[in-house]
């Protein structure tokens, strides 16, 4: 977590009338609600120095105080769990894993439990010491909320070999993505630095004070009514890079309410001659394909995971749009 002790957080005009503990969730990554309603409940959040209950309708000008108490004890390690996996290829180097939307990769605050990790630590015990201890085999990740390919090490030699090839930049990642808008060139490229935002540490921001460069290559595959089906060529692995991208060049990810704003979140509004409204189920961003080199024989390899059943659901409904 990357705060420990006080903090304060003065309530601007554009996130008036939103939820407390929504709120503070967004100014301290990788903490669910659920952590920061039991800070609120033990008066270690307070608003204009009262106790205010989780749902409070923060107000212009609310100055919310944050207290959160230093961690004293080692951090809880993952338990292993039993739970399906979908597995596109493993040895006794590596797994290949196509992630589920809604599954978040390793053990953070608020989310100890039903993790990869801990599907991973059942299937695979000696997981155990790879790494970090709340990341145990973990060497790149994937948003709660995305799904697709995900490569797993099984020992200390596989993971310092593809850490230095994620670091390197040797290994080739395809995104696809769903973006708001019809994006009218076939193909570009978008280079802008990425940092930490100024004042949402949960968010990644084109301008930061300390970025570092970012580039993404895209091209169309189809294009609807409202929505265009592109995919994505990282040539840098920065945190949120194509959301925060997308978001720059006025193209958010369907369903991204963290940088799509009102426009982009659970709902799109196809202007035709019905106005058609479509549910958006979450961001719709999936890693479909990864290429690496073996880290023990050194052969290319590369995975696809199919795109999955909500994406696939929307690009047809897309598709049917009566125009």
């Amino acid at each position: 977590m990357p705060y420990k002790g006080g903090f304060t957080i003065l309530v601007n005009e554009h996130e008036s009338g939103k939820r407390l503990d929504a709120i503070i969730a967004s100014h301290i990554s990788n903490c669910s609600r659920s952590f920061l309603a039991d800070l609120i409940r033990k008066e270690k959040i307070l608003v204009q120095r009262k106790v205010k209950k989780p749902g409070y309708r923060v107000k212009t000008g609310d100055n919310i105080s944050v207290s959160i108490p230093p961690i004293d004890s080692e951090p809880v390690l993952p338990e292993p769990e039993l739970h399906d996996i979908d597995i596109l290829y493993e040895d006794k180097y590596i797994i290949v894993i196509n992630k589920e939307p809604g599954l978040v990769v390793h053990p953070a605050p608020g989310h100890h439990k039903a993790t990869l990790v801990n599907r991973l630590l059942y299937h695979c015990p000696e997981l155990e010491g790879i790494g970090e201890k709340l990341r145990p085999g973990i060497v790149h990740r994937l948003d709660k909320d995305t799904s697709g390919t995900l490569v797993v090490v099984k020992n200390d030699a596989a993971h310092i070999n593809l850490a230095a090839q994620f670091k390197s930049r040797k290994i080739k990642k395809l995104y696809l993505a769903l973006v708001f808008g019809v994006v009218q060139s076939e193909s570009g490229s978008i280079s802008l630095p990425i940092g930490r935002h100024a004042s949402n540490r949960k968010k990644m921001s084109t301008v930061s004070r300390k970025s570092r460069s970012a580039e993404t290559l895209w091209k169309v595959i189809e294009r609807f009514n409202g929505a265009t089906f592109l995919e994505f060529d990282l040539k840098t692995g920065r945190t949120h890079q194509i959301r925060v991208h997308c978001a720059a060049i006025n193209h958010s990810v369907l369903g991204d309410q963290v940088y799509g704003g009102k426009k982009a979140a659970k709902k799109l509004l196809i202007e035709n001659r019905l106005n058609k409204i479509i549910s958006v189920p979450r961001q719709m961003l999936h890693a479909w394909r990864l290429e690496f080199a073996h880290p023990a024989t050194g052969k290319t390899m590369f995975f696809e995971s199919p795109v999955p059943q909500d994406m696939k659901k929307l690009i047809e409904t897309l598709r049917n749009v009566d125009n």
